[in-house]
């Protein structure tokens, strides 16, 4: 089944239900099933047509909502794009996937404008909250909104794509993983199942919708018929709270860095969420005395420790009863999917060996965005000859029962607050501040952020401090891809060839 249809299925059946909260916003079912019809009517005769891509680039607003569904609508791919994203970067992904048009809000606009440029092949669209776009030459979203409601037969079926999200890779470019419909829908599906979501859900989002972790709420809330609340950040979680209660709020995803700050607040008692049902985390694991904190803070609430990428979406979920004996296990596959660990040589491996995680499910991507030799790493033949299964790339180790354990990664992609960093994207911007004469980017455990993101660097003026780095690269990177900390040396190591070692920089030095 298509994205959208399940939004049309569901309207028809809870109509007048509120399905999305967002500030002083209230949509429901009809509202964001009309509204996404008109404007993805206003992108066909704007000239989207079947299998063209559409960026949205915006933060967590209602608009966005709306943008993505009416995309579907049209039968184009969307590609949610977070708004922390410089012009540069947005350039690269327009050119790359030759974007037909980019959706973007108000304040986001001019970065818009700056990453189309001369490229007269992609439309700009602003979602100002007046009638007239923000930019010359730009539609108006909200005009866009005021045609005639007419659906789109635009022919498409599930297998084609629905969505381009991209991630760092390798090279320090980013790469569009593609989803079809049925990707979405088979990954949406399996997580509800486990969840056990329902319409008598109430599920807060403070994740971006750029980050599948947060997109994700908005197609299991419309598969579930349940009701969404939308926030920007958790940047001040007792207004959260405030928000959480008032809603009745039963669904709670999460990032450590947010358990973290949670667990940091002394004026809260157990028992201050009285509705809320179950806690999820993703993007890094809880350490196991975080997990214990929050149980006792949210006593009889149902914690899901869970393991994915951007790639499948979601692999593992760990049974909150298991909890207690397995506090470091990121558990078992989800619903209908297949989860194994495998040697270099592609065998299967015994309980207790290291080894590469496989993913078997209807969910995987279908390959990267015209990035054949990329696809070709991750994409593998599988037990059947009719298949490919995703190589993770992450080391793993499973017991006895089958439960699985996260072991480490085998490349240098540094995944920080539920991102994928190359840290050659974050090298070419500290190669370009001025008195740094070499540098090189590690990851580095840590227990909230998962790794955080550390600049190892040589300094040709030695006057330069770390503060005025990590300052510069605030300024030319998207936040989470800014080093929390600088380390100084006299020099870098280097292997035979003169290439600077990144695996050597990240041995500890002696003093």
């Amino acid at each position: 089944m298509r994205i959208e249809d399940i939004l049309r299925q569901t309207a028809k059946r809870l109509d007048n239900k509120t399905v999305l909260i967002a500030g002083d916003k209230r949509l429901s079912y009809a509202e964001l099933d009309d509204l996404s019809d008109r404007l993805a009517a206003s992108l066909w005769s704007q000239g989207v047509m079947r299998g063209d891509r559409v960026l949205v680039f915006m933060g967590n607003c209602w608009e966005a909502t709306i943008a993505i569904y009416a995309i579907l609508k049209a039968g184009a791919v969307f590609s949610p794009i977070n708004a922390s994203t410089k012009a540069d970067k947005l350039a690269y992904i327009i050119e790359n996937c030759r974007a037909r048009m980019v959706i973007a809000q108000e304040k986001l606009a001019p970065i818009a404008v700056e990453a189309i440029g001369s490229n007269t092949g992609c439309e700009l669209i602003v979602a100002s909250r007046g009638e007239e776009a923000a930019q010359p030459g730009t539609h108006s979203f909200t005009q866009m909104l005021q045609v005639a409601r007419h659906p789109i037969l635009h022919g498409g079926i599930d297998v084609d794509l629905a969505m381009l999200i991209y991630t760092s890779g390798s090279t320090g470019r980013p790469k569009g993983v593609m989803m079809n419909h049925r990707n979405i829908e088979a990954a949406a599906t399996s997580i509800t199942t486990y969840v056990q979501n329902s319409e008598d859900d109430i599920i807060l989002n403070v994740l971006p919708l750029a980050f599948d972790y947060g997109l994700y709420q908005l197609f299991m809330t419309i598969r579930s018929g349940a009701t969404l609340v939308l926030e920007a950040s958790f940047g001040f979680p007792q207004a959260i709270f405030d928000v959480m209660r008032r809603e009745h709020v039963t669904g709670f995803p999460l990032v450590p860095t947010m358990a973290a700050l949670i667990l940091q607040m002394r004026d809260i008692e157990p028992g201050f969420l009285p509705d809320l049902r179950y806690i999820t985390n993703t993007a890094a694991a809880l350490p196991p005395a975080h997990i214990a904190r929050l149980r006792e803070l949210f006593p009889g609430v149902r914690l899901y420790s869970m393991y994915g990428l951007t790639e499948c979406k979601r692999c593992t979920y760990l049974p909150p009863e298991q909890l207690d004996q397995r506090p470091g296990s990121v558990g078992i596959a989800i619903p209908n999917t297949e989860a194994f660990i495998v040697d270099d040589s592609g065998t299967i491996v015994e309980p207790g060996v290291v080894g590469e995680l496989v993913i078997r499910g209807p969910h995987v991507m279908q390959g990267y965005w015209e990035n054949a030799e990329a696809t070709a790493r991750m994409l593998r033949p599988g037990p059947n000859p009719w298949e490919k299964v995703l190589y993770t790339g992450d080391l793993f180790s499973k017991d006895r029962d089958g439960y699985l354990y996260f072991v480490g990664r085998k490349d240098d992609i540094i995944k920080t607050r539920g991102e994928k960093v190359a840290p050659k994207e974050v090298e070419a911007v500290l190669h370009s501040c001025p008195g740094i004469a070499e540098a090189v980017v590690i990851g580095v455990d840590d227990p909230v952020l998962g790794q955080a993101i550390r600049a190892i660097v040589v300094l040709s003026d030695p006057a330069l401090t770390d503060r005025e780095i990590i300052r510069f690269c605030a300024k030319n990177l998207e936040d989470f891809m800014v080093p929390k900390s600088v380390e100084f040396r006299p020099s870098l190591p280097k292997t035979d060839t003169g290439k600077v070692s990144r695996r050597l920089a990240a041995e500890p030095q002696e003093s």
